[in-house]
């Protein structure tokens, strides 16, 4: 099967997206580079082409069910690994400013290498830890989307992601299907670090392949000055 024109289709039919030839070979060669990396890096246990294109690029395409993302100008990607959901929404969305952020180094050179061969412009990588890269000037409320995939507990993802989102934007956490518990525990931490409640949407991955839930937060105030407090405190002590 031709998973590019396959990826075509599928976005095209439940997420409403048009992605032309040009876009759909930059997701092939995506493809191809990080199956290439992956050999020396680790970059992901998702190898499998069929699930590159089902788990990693339709499931990252998924956040433009709620967000009208054409009207968005920037993104943070906050842990964003080998590029999920960051580098997709560049390639279906040019317009936007990317900031893929990731603590190890390894993954930054190779992201910085990819967006070149894939001819992505406007993406900035980022290396370093969300706890004090939120607190350099030219990022604090700065986006308007910041989003993570199941990197962490929505408590602690909240105090990485929120301080990043201008007042208005939205950070949205990329879930599996068990949310309930993850929700009720990020009450308080949401509603500290200048979100709204919480707003799940479910989703299903094509060909029976997951079920997923995009959780929306809209920033309605400033984030505290006293948070991201210092790194790792977010982990080992969570807002709850």
């Amino acid at each position: 099967m031709d998973y590019r024109n396959w990826l075509g289709g599928q976005a095209r039919e439940y997420l409403g997206l048009e992605l032309n030839g040009e876009q759909l070979d930059q997701f092939g060669r995506y493809y191809q580079r990080l199956v290439e990396g992956n050999r020396r890096l680790n970059l992901t246990a998702i190898t499998e082409e069929k699930d590159v294109y089902i788990k990693h690029f339709y499931d990252s395409l998924t956040l433009t069910v709620r967000l009208p993302v054409t009207q968005l100008e920037s993104v943070i990607d906050v842990g964003t690994g080998a590029g999920f959901p960051g580098i997709p929404l560049k390639i279906a969305f040019p317009h936007l400013q990317v900031v893929l952020l990731d603590s190890l180094n390894k993954r930054i050179s190779f992201l910085q290498q990819l967006t070149e061969e894939l001819g992505l412009t406007g993406v900035e990588c980022v290396h370093g830890r969300a706890e004090e890269v939120a607190r350099r000037r030219q990022y604090r409320e700065s986006f308007d989307l910041a989003t993570a995939r199941a990197v962490a507990r929505l408590n602690v993802l909240a105090e990485y992601c929120l301080p990043f989102v201008r007042v208005g934007g939205w950070f949205t956490a990329m879930k599996g299907p068990d949310i309930s518990e993850e929700i009720e525990e990020s009450n308080r931490a949401v509603e500290k670090l200048g979100g709204a409640d919480v707003d799940p949407v479910s989703l299903s991955l094509p060909q029976g392949l997951g079920e997923r839930h995009l959780l929306m937060i809209r920033k309605e105030s400033p984030t505290p000055k006293t948070y991201p407090r210092k790194p790792g405190t977010p982990s080992r002590k969570p807002i709850i």
